[in-house]
């Protein structure tokens, strides 16, 4: 079993290792001493440890281009201005209230971070447009940055665009197509108990005549629908697919098709799968920029999506490279055969807890998987007969509740810098995350459930 402990003792400590200088890099490190580590124990020579990164990175790929397409999308979204433009309709409709305030903040929260993939850039796009509003109905500067890490939190685990859902089922290698449906009621549930709990933060009985929308939702779609096109086109795709059963992007299959043999790349053209999401993605990022807000900017929309996904890329693209070497070293196939000896609620249970556990020292869901799920995916399906897509979507819902645990949160981190930039108030951030630990327990349980029936 020293092939198995030594790689990721040594990941494990580097990751956590509490030194300032490195700790922007400490993550990435980690991933590749790891992965280094096990291709020498496992003997493997150059040769066959480049073949085993490119293996690994295959494995990834989709997640990798989901993260940088993904990102570019939303900047073209946010200079076409089709958040506020969804915040500015959900207002109109349900947020005459403080309750509905609350409500329409959280939901526009969620598609937020459902179509761009990622809560903090969810959490940094919508927070801008609604702090003050928030502050205006007397909320503490806390529970303005619950109410953010909550919507974006389950935003970020939302279908269509869902990191969690698509990491933990490439690691289990089943279909994305079972796990996203069955997502989007568990991520349903999680958003109506982070619209109940927050309605208990308000004092207030009605909103000030300022909060209240001066145009009707019609009015505002009327005025403002060219905003929305590229997402329309992007939600017709994917219903049409997930709903109805109708691809339409079989149209770019004769172009595809000479890129399908090549690694890595394949992963972003296959004919099926998660990376015709990826494919929605690409096609109604092209739409934008149609726009002229869009394309006199185009330069710079790029640049700026990427930048903002490069160091999740790079931690990306080093764990393929660790998970390639795990599977070419043999350390799967040795963690398979030792937890034969285990039984199967012991390995549920304190897998589910170490994955928790991860994602709350590190503040990260992908770490988590990354470290974790890549040795617990494969024992639940292979050695419990824990049905992959259960396996999968308990996985996503298990990480995502560690990242957002009390005390490294790095979604609230960057909350708290957005909330007192606007407000010039000081928000506690270890306040922020016990404020939102019923949700996160929520999503844990959810995690729980999902392997326990299966």
């Amino acid at each position: 079993m020293l092939l198995v402990i030594v790689p990721v003792i040594l990941l494990f400590l580097v990751i956590l290792l509490p030194i300032r200088q490195i700790s922007n890099i400490n993550i990435r490190l980690g991933l590749f001493l790891s992965a280094i580590a096990a291709m020498a124990m496992g003997g493997l020579g150059f040769g066959e440890g480049f073949q085993a990164a490119i293996f690994g990175i295959d494995k990834l790929s989709w997640v990798i281009g989901l993260s940088i397409f993904g990102s570019i999308y939303a900047q073209t979204q946010v200079k076409m201005g089709a958040i506020d433009t969804v915040l500015g309709m959900f207002r109109a409709t349900i947020g005459k209230t403080p309750k509905g305030l609350v409500a329409s903040i959280i939901i526009t929260l969620v598609i937020s971070g459902s179509l761009l993939g990622d809560g903090i850039a969810a959490a940094t796009v919508i927070g801008i447009l609604i702090i003050k509003a928030l502050d205006d109905m007397g909320l503490s500067p806390e529970q303005t940055g619950c109410i953010i890490l909550m919507g974006s939190s389950m935003g970020a685990l939302m279908p269509p665009i869902t990191q969690a859902i698509f990491l933990s089922s490439a690691l289990v290698g089943t279909d994305i197509g079972p796990v996203i449906n069955i997502g989007y009621f568990t991520t349903g549930l999680l958003v109506l108990i982070s619209v109940l709990w927050s309605w208990t933060f308000l004092k207030i009985k009605s909103l000030p005549s300022e909060l209240i929308p001066d145009r009707s939702a019609g009015k505002i779609f009327g005025d403002e629908w060219r905003n929305l096109f590229p997402l329309i086109v992007l939600v017709v795709i994917i219903v049409l697919r997930s709903g109805f059963h109708i691809e339409l992007l079989t149209i770019l299959d004769p172009v595809l098709a000479p890129f399908k043999a090549i690694p890595i790349v394949r992963g972003i053209v296959s004919f099926g799968g998660v990376s015709r999401i990826l494919q929605a993605i690409i096609v109604a990022t092209l739409v934008a920029f149609g726009a002229k807000s869009v394309r006199s900017k185009g330069a710079e929309v790029v640049k700026n999506g990427i930048v903002a996904v490069s160091k999740t890329v790079q931690i990306q693209v080093f764990a393929g490279i660790m998970i390639g070497a795990f599977y070419k070293a043999g350390l799967i196939d040795a963690v398979l055969v030792f937890t034969k000896t285990l039984s199967a609620g012991m390995m549920k249970i304190g897998g589910g807890a170490m994955m928790m556990l991860v994602g709350m020292l590190t503040g990260s869901q992908s770490t988590a998987q990354n470290t974790i799920f890549t040795f617990l995916g494969p024992i639940l399906t292979d050695n419990f007969a824990v049905n992959p897509t259960f396996a999968s979507l308990g996985g996503a819902h298990l990480a995502a509740a560690g990242q957002s645990m009390p005390p490294a949160c790095l979604t609230t981190f960057v909350i708290v810098g957005i909330v007192g930039g606007i407000l010039a108030k000081k928000a506690d951030p270890l306040k922020i995350m016990f404020l939102a630990l019923p949700v996160t327990l929520a999503s844990a349980l959810i995690g729980y459930i999902a392997w326990f029936i299966s």
